[in-house]
Order: structure tokens, then C-alpha cells, then sequence
């Protein structure tokens, strides 16, 4: 479940989705990978992901929740979610490590009916 992000005709990205629950297949988490910095700050990001947080509900009309997991040191991931109307769900303190620093885990989602 991957698609590219296309921007200006030039492949940018993807968006993912994987199943938290692997066969059970009731936790849908979602992921974005833009490649080049450059293409950060535009509205790219959020623009995408809105896109693909709705097309996985109309792909998987049983379910009522998707989600997707950041890090504290990730702002830009954090702002796409709020500005997409997802709520932030859990926070796990401490367990992320880079650069020899702890950063926490963070854990986004929204339902159908918020969308």
C-alpha cells in the first residue's frame, strides 16, 4: 500500500500505509517519506496525507480510526497532523534515540466522522 507524491511533474515522495495488527487488519497506521528537504514548508506534506488518510477510508470502509507515529524532533510530521484535524493520541517518553539524545515517540490519529 504505497503511492508516489508527485509535485510540479517530478516524483517528490510517497505516502504508505501498513497494518499495526498485521492480519488482523483493524490498526491502519500511515507513513510519508518526502526525499528532499528542499520540498519541506510547502503544504506537500499535508496536502498528501490528507489525500491518502482518505482514500484508506474509502479503501477500508470498516474502519474507524487511522493513525500514524512520529518522534518529538519531527515538528513538520507533527504540524501535518494537526493541521489535518488529527488529535495526538499518546506520547511514550524518552524511547527514541539519535545523535546520542532521547526523544519521545508520538502518536497521532483521527476517526472517520472527524474527517
Amino acid at each position: 500500500m504505497r503511492k508516489l507524491i508527485l509535485y510540479n511533474d517530478k516524483i517528490v515522495g510517497d505516502v504508505s500505509a501498513y497494518w499495526e495488527d498485521d492480519t488482523l487488519k483493524r490498526w491502519l497506521d500511515i507513513g510519508i517519506v518526502l526525499c528532499d528537504s528542499t520540498n519541506w514548508g510547502h503544504g506537500i506534506g499535508t496536502a498528501a496525507c490528507k489525500q491518502w488518510i482518505k482514500e484508506m477510508f474509502q479503501l477500508f470502509d470498516y474502519l474507524p480510526h487511522v493513525g500514524f507515529t512520529t518522534w518529538s524532533g519531527n515538528i513538520g510530521m507533527q504540524t501535518i497532523g494537526e493541521k489535518i484535524g488529527m488529535t495526538r493520541e499518546g506520547v511514550i517518553r524518552k524511547v527514541r534515540y539519535w545523535e546520542n539524545e532521547y526523544y519521545d515517540s508520538i502518536k497521532y490519529g483521527i476517526l472517520r466522522d472527524e474527517i
